[in-house]
């Protein structure tokens, strides 16, 4: 097909198959998310539409890149062509070059919201962030009573890393938001906070971006809450927004925003100043990595093959048409394994490991996060077609996943008891006298 037709079908799927309600702006110019209002899941089900409907298929590795942003980016990939290097999707900090793994400059990973506006501030104080991201890559989500995946739900708190931030840097991290209060009152409470803030203090909030078109809302999640940090400005009607998480900053009519956190679908708040931060003990390092490393499983990987089995085992009232609904989250989770570079970087750094084989393990988790992408769509393909042959290749596909997960654990491991071998002081045995036999 010739790019003109290609871009034809796209729309074709978009209006017709997928009844995509933002078309007005549609050309080979237009952005996927800002202008199309696309997230990943909707240009997953483009891909698939494309392959069904007109028997367009790509490499799996294509489907799996993050570097698609207009239309024509995403009909190019139907035209053969020379595979480009992997360039990592996050800003380069510290520095102007990528100096590699010993120098000052690197990829700010961006994983994990209540994670980046806390870290924000250690970063503010010139210390080390990257340990902090070990609780992430595998930082608790849940699978509903109906075998759904979802990356936040009411049960589910920052406590665990709240209280290991004041241990590691000494920052204490009050929880002013309030759930037996009601909406007004807590908004009471953010508006003092936000008006009577410190030069070194941090204001924190949980609101739905879904209900802050203003700011990108790369995954299209409804509801999407989120965390971010607010500030006055000169002008009353108008609130500082800083989002670590999404690296936005800017400013947003304080109104817009009070409608976002007024929403029912989101309620948390958090206050700390940075300026009390300090760098980490070695022994309390040893600690938080030991309380969040899962060495022998992988709970994501294990989680959808569990939701994958119930579906098409029809357990309940649950249809295998239901999986494609029932795994839309697991972009938002996936991302969360880039944590591991940040794990890995720390121990390289610490132990002045080569860097060459530095990059050959971030290669690694790259190919981790594209299985698990190749993963969602594997599922996505057996869901909307319900053909039962294709299961065994999404079961394929969480092997593969699994197998990378537990090589990344592995090495991560290994280079901790290294690191703890050297920084961790052996315990002293201190003979002690016996009683005296009679």
């Amino acid at each position: 097909m010739t790019t003109t037709e290609i871009l034809t079908a796209i729309h074709a799927v978009l209006s017709e198959q997928m009844a995509h309600a933002h078309m007005d702006g549609f050309g080979p110019e237009a952005r996927l998310n800002e202008d199309l209002y696309l997230d990943s899941v909707l240009i997953l089900q483009i891909f698939l539409n494309l392959e069904l409907e007109y028997g367009l298929s790509v490499p799996e590795e294509a489907i799996a890149k993050q570097d698609i942003e207009t239309v024509a980016d995403l009909a190019a990939l139907y035209a053969p062509k020379i595979a480009a290097a992997a360039v990592p999707a996050f800003a380069l900090t510290g520095g102007t070059t990528d100096e590699g793994v010993h120098g000052e400059a690197y990829y700010d990973i961006k994983v994990h919201c209540f994670v980046s506006c806390v870290c924000d501030g250690v970063k503010r104080q010139g210390l080390d962030h990257r340990p902090f991201y070990f609780g992430v890559w595998d930082a608790t989500f849940s699978v509903s009573e109906r075998f759904q995946l979802l990356y936040h739900t009411q049960e589910i708190s920052q406590e665990f890393f709240r209280q290991w931030f004041q241990r590691l840097y000494g920052v204490t991290v009050h929880e002013w938001y309030d759930p037996e209060k009601t909406k007004i009152e807590n908004l009471a409470v953010l508006l003092d906070l936000v008006k009577n803030r410190k030069e070194t203090g941090s204001v924190m909030v949980m609101l739905d971006m879904f209900h802050l078109p203003e700011r990108e809302n790369k995954f299209n999640q409804n509801p999407f809450p989120h965390y971010l940090m607010l500030q006055e400005t000169a002008d009353p009607e108008s609130w500082f927004v800083h989002d670590p998480d999404y690296r936005w900053e800017g400013e947003i009519a304080r109104d817009k925003v009070i409608h976002a956190i007024m929403q029912p679908t989101a309620g948390g708040g958090y206050v700390f100043d940075h300026a009390e931060a300090k760098a980490p003990e070695a022994h309390d390092l040893k600690a938080y990595f030991e309380a969040c490393f899962i060495k022998d499983s992988n709970p994501l990987v294990d989680a959808v093959r569990q939701i994958v089995t119930a579906h098409l085992q029809a357990t309940g009232s649950i249809a295998l048409s239901d999986l494609a609904a029932a795994v839309r989250e697991l972009p938002v989770i996936t991302i969360r394994k880039y944590a591991y570079e940040h794990g890995f970087a720390f121990f390289w750094r610490a132990l002045k490991l080569p860097a060459p084989e530095f990059e050959t393990w971030c290669e690694e988790i790259e190919a981790l996060v594209q299985s698990l992408k190749t993963l969602h769509y594997a599922c996505m393909k057996l869901s909307q077609t319900g053909d039962r042959a294709l299961a065994p290749s999404v079961f394929e596909r969480l092997d593969e996943a699994d197998r990378v997960e537990t090589k990344l654990k592995r090495k991560l491991a290994e280079i901790f008891d290294l690191w703890c071998a050297r920084n961790i002081p052996a315990p002293v045995d201190i003979p002690m006298p016996k009683r005296a036999s009679r």
